[in-house]
């Protein structure tokens, strides 16, 4: 493909579900001119439970429906599918950028100099991925971790602000008591929604920790690699969001991922994948 035809590709993004859109609008904030192409796993969510062989085959089906529309460059907004395949660009003969190196940067530069903690699906926190990528950057810095498969089904059923929604926070927060934990890296795309409730449950818990969402440095990164290549495009950017099932439910919670600064109506089509 001509150069000229890559500036006018559309970037693609894949997560297991819906959460993904919060990086998605990040993109479209940080770069209207871009077409972007969304596809959300919606027929094999969620990931976070699922064995590492199993995620890198989804990686790949996902990869190559993106591929097949002609996408320039493909970002992974799953955490759990940056966490396994952490060497993403060996995978694909075109640029892919996850979300574990922009989200470990950003935390670190957001970061007073305590420690850092991470909350994340299973997978990604047994993974090690966020650990790794900050001990890249800064050998010295302590990173805590917690799992908190709980609050995605919560969020995926609107529970944004509800008392067992609170007290789940609660109990999954308490590992921060007692450190000096000054960042937390939201590490899953759905619990940003949930930033508000976490940022006060915190302030009971340790006062002064600020909640990190990658997607804002993820949409930086992509800007500047976009740049760097000469690959941007001009003009205003369309969206085109595919997901693998349930097109209806999707387009009934869509919004909450994908925001109202956005002021975008989305409208899903459904795409039959590899669904074992």
């Amino acid at each position: 493909m001509r150069t000229g035809d890559l500036q006018n590709a559309p970037i693609g993004v894949f997560d297991s579900g819906l959460g993904g859109l919060t990086v998605a609008a990040a993109l479209a904030a940080a770069l209207p001119s871009e077409d972007l192409v969304y596809l959300g796993d919606t027929a094999r969510v969620p990931y976070g439970s699922r064995s590492p062989e199993t995620i890198l085959r989804y990686f790949y089906n996902n990869s190559a429906f993106l591929k097949n529309l002609g996408v320039k460059l493909i970002v992974i907004a799953c955490n759990t599918v940056s966490a396994q395949v952490l060497d993403l660009n060996r995978f694909l003969d075109l640029p892919v950028l996850g979300v574990i190196q922009p989200g470990a940067r950003a935390a670190l530069a957001a970061s007073r100099g305590g420690t850092l903690a991470v909350i994340g699906t299973k997978a990604t926190v047994k993974s090690g991925a966020y650990v790794k990528a900050i001990a890249a950057l800064d050998p010295g810095r302590r990173v805590l971790q917690a799992a908190c498969p709980l609050f995605v089904p919560l969020v995926e059923e609107g529970w944004l602000d509800h008392p067992v929604t609170r007290s789940v926070a609660c109990e999954y927060l308490r590992f921060l008591e007692g450190t000096d934990v000054d960042t937390v890296i939201l590490g899953c795309t759905h619990y940003p929604l949930l930033k508000p409730l976490l940022t006060e449950v915190c302030q009971t818990i340790r006062p002064g920790v600020q909640m990190l969402d990658p997607a804002h440095a993820v949409a930086m990164e992509v800007k500047l690699l976009l740049e760097s290549l000469h690959l941007q495009r001009s003009g205003q950017g369309t969206r085109r969001f595919f997901v693998t099932d349930a097109p209806e439910q999707a387009q009934a919670v869509a919004s909450r991922f994908w925001g109202q600064a956005v002021g975008e109506e989305l409208r899903f089509e459904q795409v039959d994948l590899e669904v074992k």
